[in-house]
């Protein structure tokens, strides 16, 4: 479980430290590249589960991640396509993919309880991550008013996915 909330960890260090090293917030562009790879990384999670849990509530949580973050990133990809912005690769979309590679490897190790128990784990600190750098800094960050309103849109829905991980968590010994 400190691997999992490590590289939780990270990921939000990621979020709030790369913005500040380059003393400048994210842009549009890069927040809209952000935002689409940690939902993606979520698709991609739940995917993983469905694969391997045979935990019922498990699987019906992965399915919900898994259609929640499509459709968010959906709604991204037809913003973007509206507003006709390019959305950028950079530093902090690269260590959260980097990082998330690392976390399917680790779980694909597992099976059975331990993997359900480890997926849990980790969606529970990795929607707090993304919570909170939704929360301080892609929000606060986002100038375009649509962005702004699907990140927050994002928000209150992602929380809710926390609380569900968070009570699926306690359930999962």
């Amino acid at each position: 479980m400190f691997k999992r909330i490590l590289g939780a960890t990270f990921i939000a260090a990621s979020l709030g430290s790369a913005s500040i090293a380059a003393d400048a917030k994210p842009t549009d562009p890069q927040i809209a590249h952000i935002a689409y790879t940690a939902g993606q990384i979520d698709v991609t999670a739940a995917e993983q589960a469905l694969k391997k849990s045979k935990n019922a509530e498990v699987i019906e949580f992965a399915k919900t991640m898994e259609r929640d973050h499509k459709a968010v990133n959906d709604q991204a990809v037809a913003l973007v396509k509206k507003l006709k912005v390019t959305p950028e690769d950079n530093k902090i979309s690269q260590s959260l993919s980097t990082q998330a590679s690392k976390e399917l490897k680790t779980l694909d190790a597992l099976d059975g309880a331990a993997f359900d128990k480890a997926y849990i784990e980790n969606e529970v600190a990795y929607h707090k991550s993304v919570n909170d750098a939704l929360a301080k800094v892609l929000i606060p960050s986002a100038q375009n008013k649509e962005l702004k309103s699907l990140l927050e849109t994002g928000l209150t829905l992602f929380k809710q996915h926390q609380t569900h991980a968070e009570h699926l968590a306690s359930m999962i010994k």
